[in-house]
């Protein structure tokens, strides 16, 4: 095996239902993969050993001193152990200072979560999205996390400088199983997404817009077929909406989504006017990944 084979690191990312995990080689390149569906959530107390013992024995077997990287819930109060949070602004080098190394016959460390406090009042977290961030390799601009919980975080200097948390996904099934989901019919109408992204704009605010799904098909404007498109296209558009009031006028967006959720997200900015750039959630973790693992390591 040549040095640039060689494995340099495990990268781990192991999130509330699924763990992923790449051995890395010195030179950056992935040597192999694996893919589990022991997520955080299935893992009783004190099983998290055994289970990355499962998932990464073969690598551990060829050289059993490998570094482990790992992000996402595994760090969180319900994981394998509390990473505390590193504040904003924050960079890759802020982060790596802040991993918790987990004591035991591996060099196991977690990344840490990114919180802030913003000038209102307000305080949010995240935990898993910061190393995409970085993975990204934005200098400045503004990026995009699409999921239950969405997540705009804003760069500057190739730093974390502001994030925000939208509960987009969480309420969109939520309002699914409402009277206005009950409208819906099948097969879906794209045409909803259109008049979803116009109510999103309707003065009065998310309640007054989201009532618009019922009078409108009373109105005649949609029909049945439209109801889903246009539940998911008002929703995403107040959180575009929200995200522009607190970073201000967004032109272009770094969209890190996967299908469907990356389809759906494009369309809904191609429909408020901002360019879209798309990346995959799976490879920017495992730059943001490599990227702390080289911000870790001691400078010769």
């Amino acid at each position: 095996m040549s040095e640039i084979d060689k494995p340099a690191l495990i990268a781990v990312d192991w999130g509330t239902t699924r763990m992923r995990a790449s051995l890395v080689g010195q030179d950056g390149a992935v040597l192999d993969r694996i893919t589990s569906d022991q997520g955080v959530q299935s893992i009783a107390a004190g099983g998290f050993p055994a289970a990355l013992e499962a998932a990464c024995g073969p690598w551990f077997a060829t050289d059993p001193h490998l570094r482990v990287v790992m992000s996402g819930m595994v760090g969180s109060r319900n994981g394998w152990v509390e990473a505390p949070y590193v504040s904003c602004p924050c960079g890759p080098d802020d982060l790596a200072a802040g991993f918790t190394r987990i004591e035991g016959a591996r060099d196991v460390v977690v990344a840490p979560g990114v919180d802030i406090r913003w000038p209102d009042g307000a305080y949010d977290v995240m935990r898993g999205e910061e190393v995409q961030a970085i993975g990204v390799g934005l200098a400045d601009g503004m990026i995009c996390l699409p999921g239950t919980h969405s997540k705009w975080i804003e760069m500057a200097g190739g730093r974390i400088v502001r994030f925000a948390t939208f509960v987009t996904g969480e309420l969109y099934a939520a309002i699914a199983g409402s009277f206005l989901g009950r409208l819906a019919e099948a097969p879906d109408d794209a045409s909803g997404h259109v008049a979803g992204a116009r109510a999103a704009r309707f003065k009065g605010g998310l309640s007054r817009s989201l009532f618009q799904t019922r009078s409108q098909v009373l109105g005649g404007d949609i029909d049945g077929h439209a109801v889903r498109p246009f539940l998911s296209s008002l929703v995403i558009g107040q959180e575009l909406i929200g995200a522009q009031d607190l970073f201000g006028p967004c032109r272009s967006v770094h969209l890190v989504a996967a299908s469907p959720q990356r389809e759906v997200y494009q369309a809904a900015f191609e429909q408020h006017g901002i360019a879209v750039t798309t990346l995959d959630p799976a490879e920017v973790t495992l730059s943001g990944l490599r990227r702390l693992y080289a911000a870790s390591k001691p400078t010769p």
